[in-house]
């Protein structure tokens, strides 16, 4: 790719655009290849590389920005841009392409044919994810798209090829495939429920799954503002749990989300809310419980187990899950995701990383500490803690 924008740009006045999700400093971009590939290719009479810019005499010119830092404005700015290069796509997010494709749109230069045109390379991670989703298994028109791999490369070295074989021999068929074939994994590298949602997947367990009028609809909530707000709707079958759906949503408040939930005309059970759900707001005196109740839900508290307990937890219910696959993609995408972090010294893995991803899976790790005390009994009848002869959080804390 470094090399096919070179070419171009010292043929024609080019204005290249070089980018991705998160760029710190120049020395996240590529411009250090291209600075390299000028180099190695003779090409340096013709080009100036700046602290920040490489510009052509010619008048062709490189730029080098992250997207995260745009928005739908300060975007605007490149819209004179021929071409842009988008390097390690896997991690671009929705709201970056959709704000990045529609300024992308200058008529191109004489001697070329077509309009602007984006480029876009990466190494596949999830097939969650939005550059697989919108370029490989749904292309828009005119979108051209190549798989890559190893065994293409004319130059490809015997030490990598001594690499690869070792890696086939001793990894995980996952990991191989993933690294040396550019197939999509089937969670992040590191989730926490890797094997769960691969069981799931494979078990065909993540499916369509109907609304049961005659079973009750449980909410599960994990609180946030600034942080996403996460619901899971489950129902209690004979002896598996159905999620029919998940709501997930920033700065609204409770009224919104209870009016959400009435909307839906469906026969309700209970809204389980985390500890500090009884905690009372200084701004309205009042906690979550009480103004849910207020709106005519029917609260429970879910117990504080700790995070390690509840993950636990969680594990055990994941097995007997369904999960509507419409539904709940964004949940599944957020189990997907859901890892620890990692000491870059020891290598050790710590504590559960909180990030976009951690809303949806705190979520669902509620879900696996109540899950034995769901039930499909009137309201004024007594809470189980077992179910089906078999308790949870019996065997998570020993109670």
């Amino acid at each position: 790719m470094a090399r096919a924008l070179l070419i171009l740009a010292t043929r024609y006045p080019l204005r290249i655009l070089c980018t991705r999700e998160v760029q710190k400093s120049i020395k996240d971009s590529v411009k250090r290849l291209l600075d390299d590939q000028i180099e190695a290719m003779g090409l340096g009479p013709v080009w100036e590389s700046t602290d920040t810019e490489i510009r052509g005499r010619n008048g062709s010119l490189f730029l080098f920005t992250g997207l995260a830092t745009h928005n739908a404005d300060s975007i605007k700015s490149y819209e004179a841009i021929d071409i842009c290069w988008i390097e390690e796509a896997q991690t671009i997010s929705k709201t970056s392409l959709d704000i990045l494709t529609p300024t992308i749109r200058k008529d191109c230069i004489p001697g070329l044919e077509g309009f602007a045109e984006i480029w876009i390379t990466f190494n596949p991670m999830l097939d969650t994810d939005e550059v697989w989703r919108r370029f490989v298994e749904n292309p828009p028109p005119n979108c051209y798209v190549r798989a890559v791999n190893y065994d293409e490369n004319p130059w490809f070295p015997q030490v990598l090829e001594e690499e690869r074989a070792h890696c086939e021999a001793t990894q995980a068929k996952e990991d191989y495939e993933n690294i040396w074939k550019g197939i999509c994994r089937p969670t992040v590298k590191g989730a926490i429920y890797a094997t769960e949602i691969s069981e799931a997947i494979l078990e065909d367990r993540v499916r369509p799954v109907p609304y049961d009028p005659r079973l009750k609809v449980h909410a599960i909530w994990d609180l946030g503002w600034n942080d996403a707000m996460s619901i899971i709707l489950v129902q209690v079958g004979i002896a598996e749990l159905r999620v029919i759906g998940y709501i997930e949503d920033s700065f609204k408040t409770l009224d919104y989300y209870a009016a959400k939930l009435k909307a839906m005309n469906i026969n309700w059970g209970y809204d389980w809310l985390p500890h500090d759900g009884k905690t009372k707001d200084f701004k309205t005196g009042k906690s979550s419980h009480e103004i849910l109740k207020s709106f005519g839900r029917k609260t429970r508290e879910t117990p504080n187990i700790g995070v390690e307990n509840g993950i636990k937890a969680a594990r055990m219910t994941l097995p007997r899950t369904y999960f509507d696959k419409a539904k709940t993609a964004r949940l599944i995408e957020c189990l997907k995701r859901y890892r620890r972090s990692v000491n870059e010294k020891t290598g050790e893995p710590g504590a559960p990383v909180h990030d976009e991803y951690s809303h949806g899976a705190d979520a669902f790790r509620y879900l696996g500490v109540v899950a034995a005390q769901l039930t499909n009994e009137a309201d004024d009848a007594p809470i189980h803690s077992g179910f089906g002869g078999y308790d949870v959080l019996d065997e998570v804390i020993g109670w």
